[in-house]
């Protein structure tokens, strides 16, 4: 199966879910090339851009799993390369 490259942005609204983000980033380990957080506490928000290289049935079972929490935004982009 191909592999590609990309990156998936998370808007945490509700900070009471950062420890399940992180329990799902720490599952995915293994695809996980990179990632940036930052606390927006003036808004109270926290940002997080996650660099990913793994297939397309990996990067989007964690997006999938992402996007089912309540109190997040997540989108994805992929390289259209493989």
């Amino acid at each position: 199966m191909y592999k590609r490259i990309g990156v998936i942005g998370i808007v945490i609204e509700d900070t009471s879910q950062v420890a399940e983000v992180n329990r799902l980033l720490h599952e995915y380990s293994h695809i996980i090339i990179g990632r940036m957080g930052i606390p927006y506490r003036e808004r109270g928000l926290n940002l997080i851009s996650v660099m990913v290289d793994g297939t397309n049935d990996d990067i989007g079972a964690l997006s999938g799993k992402l996007g089912k929490i309540k109190g997040l935004s997540v989108k994805s982009a992929l390289s259209k390369k493989h």
